[in-house]
């Protein structure tokens, strides 16, 4: 629209001598608009043939804008999309992986993988695939007319541009490096945070706040380093490229002017038509140069989030499994070995738990108690050897199906910020208010909890931080009594509680274990005089089996334990 608009108010004769042309029907879009203009000025005069060149400015531009909007409009929810399948993506990915797994990783960066590099994805993958289609568009749309206006002109231009572009190019890609360093950071940042906020109660008996300060600080200056340099790079783009396009569009004025001053076909209203549509190259070419940049900055980070989630899930169902729908028989260790990368954890373990019996696992730590119990959910699957539930290998189960039957009361009490109603009800989330109520009495919780202001409905907070020690270790009995299974395995549950509180907990589980064929890991001996088996793991080995009475009168390493305890 500027070029007739040079015409008109400079009065040259291309607008008449086009129109001429146009009438004998060239069809071009130029002509005709000429020709509409020429029988306006006829008819009506310049300032009514001006008038509606104004409004086909704002026209053009309202449209502009318009679709802009609308460009905005439909590409917000593929943004948002893309950001809600990978945090679905890695939450699943999380909920898959072994548990050895997050032994080898800080729980911070995995934090930090599953937001701030989330959020980074959006901001730079997403912002980039918006500039990588638009602006190519623009720039092919506005190159197209210029070679319409000056085939000449345009291919002296197109000798600079591979130059600006190679110089943009190799400042982007050393981009990439920088990011990838500073989501390593961000995620050791967030792991101390975390540890921090765990061990707070640590770091102040100890007077550890200079030491844990000094080394937190330490990381935020190594950020705040690696950080200036990606920004350094990044904000380098924008004027980079816009002193690249003046250079460009000085020479295109040189030329273009020389190709006007020697009277070629460039008329000085066409000229300068194609300056100021040339201009309008250098916002896309900026934002194009910009969109580069952050597909480094994005694939870095997406390198990020497939390391967790093309981690392989070692423990997974079988592809044609069986459901076991309940516990008729026994639980058999037949020469089971499990090792932990070069370490062998478990040696030739054979052990048979028969239904309805209390097994006792006790040693020293490190013996292999844990993870004895931790194979039989299949939280790890053995390296060699076999594991059967009622003879057959556990492996042929379905996961979902073989925990069903299961019950797990750790040491540490492992509660959501939740409902105490919500926490009981936990692996029965349609249980009814009466079976609650049911389960939380047999783990003598009951009481307790009525005394809460608002009862089952109590939010417990963070870890259950507004209960007691033995109140929390009671709710996850009444989430484990809820679920009903055959087999419960119990980590000590009594081990750190106060006297009171214990013989609570310690009549609680009693109650559970009625009927139920179950698995003690023993810290305090005196708890499991009772086991119909103990089973002495010493450096993932049984060295001793039997009952209290038949271990003690071994005078073996069982009886060392009793005593050693006993002095203590």
């Amino acid at each position: 629209m500027l070029v007739p608009f040079m015409d008109l108010i400079f009065g040259s004769s291309e607008l008449s001598g086009v129109a001429k042309v146009a009438n004998a029907n060239s069809g071009s879009l130029k002509d005709s608009l000429y020709t509409f203009l020429q029988n306006n000025i006829i008819q009506y005069g310049k300032l009514a043939a001006l008038g509606w060149i104004c409004i086909g400015i704002v026209t053009a531009v309202l449209f502009k804008n318009l679709f802009l909007y609308l460009s905005f409009y439909f590409l917000a929810p593929i943004r948002n999309a893309v950001t809600r399948k990978y945090s679905k993506l890695l939450y699943n990915k999380i909920l898959q992986l072994p548990i050895g797994y997050f032994t080898e990783q800080r729980k911070g960066d995995i934090l930090s993988r599953s937001s701030n590099d989330i959020a980074e994805l959006e901001t730079s993958i997403m912002g980039a695939l918006e500039g990588m289609i638009k602006e190519p568009l623009n720039i092919i749309g506005i190159i197209i007319v210029l070679f319409a206006i000056s085939v000449k002109l345009t291919l002296f231009v197109f000798v600079l541009l591979p130059l600006a572009g190679l110089i943009v190019g190799r400042i982007g890609r050393s981009l990439k490096k920088q990011t990838n360093k500073a989501q390593v950071k961000w995620g050791e940042i967030m792991s101390q945070m975390e540890e921090t906020l765990t061990g707070l109660r640590i770091i102040k008996a100890f007077n550890a706040e200079g030491r844990v300060k000094k080394s937190f600080f330490g990381l935020i200056d190594e950020i705040f380093l690696i950080k200036n340099k990606i920004l350094y790079k990044r904000d380098l783009a924008s004027p980079l490229s816009e002193s690249l396009g003046v250079i460009i569009l000085s020479c295109v004025l040189w030329f273009g002017g020389k190709l006007v001053l020697s009277g070629e076909i460039l008329s000085g209203s066409s000229f300068i038509g194609y300056v100021a549509l040339f201009s309008q190259i250098i916002n896309p070419a900026k934002a194009l140069s910009q969109a580069v940049y952050n597909v480094n900055r994005g694939t870095a980070t997406l390198d990020r989030l497939n390391e967790v989630l093309e981690a392989p899930i070692v423990v997974e169902d079988p592809l044609d499994p069986i459901e076991l729908t309940g516990f008729n028989n026994s639980i058999e260790f037949k020469e089971v070995v499990f090792s932990y990368q070069d370490a062998t954890i478990l040696d030739r373990i054979n052990l048979t738990i028969q239904k309805g019996k209390t097994i006792a696992l006790v040693g020293s730590s490190g013996a292999g108690k844990s993870t004895l119990a931790d194979l039989v959910p299949r939280f790890h699957d053995v390296t060699s050897g076999h594991l059967y539930i009622d003879g057959k290998d556990i492996k042929a189960y379905s996961l979902h199906s073989l925990r069903q039957q299961i019950s797990i009361v750790t040491q540490e009490p492992i509660l959501f910020n939740d409902t105490i109603a919500a926490n009981i009800a936990l692996g029965k989330p349609d249980a009814s208010e009466a079976e609650i109520i049911e389960a939380a009495k047999i783990a003598n919780a009951y009481d307790f909890i009525l005394s809460k202001e608002e009862g089952f409905k109590t939010m417990i907070g963070d870890r259950g931080s507004k209960l007691s020690g033995g109140e929390r270790q009671r709710l996850t009995i009444a989430r484990a009594v809820l679920k009903n299974p055959p087999i419960l395995i119990l980590d000590e549950a009594t081990s750190a509680l106060d006297t009171e509180s214990e013989k609570l907990v310690q009549d609680a589980i009693n109650n559970m274990m009625k009927n139920r064929t179950s698995i003690v890991i023993a810290h305090r001996l005196s708890t499991i005089r009772h086991a119909d088996e103990i089973i002495v793991l010493q450096k993932g080995t049984i060295v001793e089996r039997g009952n209290h009475d038949e271990l003690l009168a071994q005078n073996g390493y069982y009886r060392k334990l009793i005593e050693m305890q006993e002095v203590k």
